[in-house]
């Protein structure tokens, strides 16, 4: 999202670099099956938990590794538009604030693009002028796609999930900081029905970044 604030920190390097370690092992096994496979990760978390925080500095890590990185961030691809989302939901009830907001296909579709090599058109939100633009992307020249979002972890064709446990709860702060939403009544009934969508999503992970920033390994691997 372009005009996004990052608050990145220590922490958020940490955890990349310990993210990294398990992308560079997983991804060469897999290039020794297939020289040309494109590896994709995904990491998931609640509002302000820092998941644009920990993807922009996965993936400077992994362009010192001489990688070439593309962030997907699917806040980009709601499919009601900035303005005209808050009133969307009152009109469409609380029940309607979740993974169904998103346009998965096109989701999907910019991924198989990653994965075929080919040049794509990619939705890219401005948060100054709540305007979305396109993004024209050739992604013969991307090595490694990280898509990260409430829901990333539930998108298709993804070779390792993150989920970041901290809440909305605890990430006031950070969402304030931030500033890309007011913080009203409705906003916070809006935060606890994303926290139930996203918790529910955390059983798909093999990392889990714990309140600490700790990266723990649910799979045992």
């Amino acid at each position: 999202m372009l005009g996004d604030v990052l608050l990145i920190n220590d922490l958020h390097k940490a955890a990349a670099q310990a993210i990294m370690e398990r992308v560079l092992f997983e991804k060469e096994n897999k290039e020794k099956i297939d020289p040309d496979y494109k590896y994709v990760v995904a990491i998931s978390g609640e509002s302000g938990a820092g998941k644009s925080e920990l993807s922009h500095s996965l993936a400077l890590l992994l362009k010192g590794q001489g990688i070439r990185v593309k962030v997907l961030h699917t806040d980009n691809y709601y499919l009601v538009p900035p303005l005209l989302r808050k009133e969307w939901r009152k009109a469409n009830g609380i029940e309607s604030v979740g993974i169904d907001e998103y346009d998965w296909s096109l989701v999907n579709r910019n991924i198989t693009d990653f994965k075929e090599n080919r040049e794509t058109i990619m939705p890219c939100i401005d948060i100054v002028p709540d305007q979305i633009d396109k993004l024209i992307t050739d992604f013969r020249k991307i090595h490694l796609l990280v898509i990260d979002g409430l829901y990333a972890i539930n998108t298709d064709n993804v070779d390792l999930r993150v989920f970041i446990e901290l809440t909305y709860h605890e990430t006031k702060i950070s969402q304030l900081m931030r500033g890309k939403e007011p913080q009203d009544e409705f906003r916070l009934q809006v935060l606890e029905r994303e926290h139930i969508n996203v918790q529910s999503l955390k059983p798909k992970a093999d990392l889990l970044v714990n309140r600490n920033y700790d990266v723990v390994d649910v799979r045992g691997r």
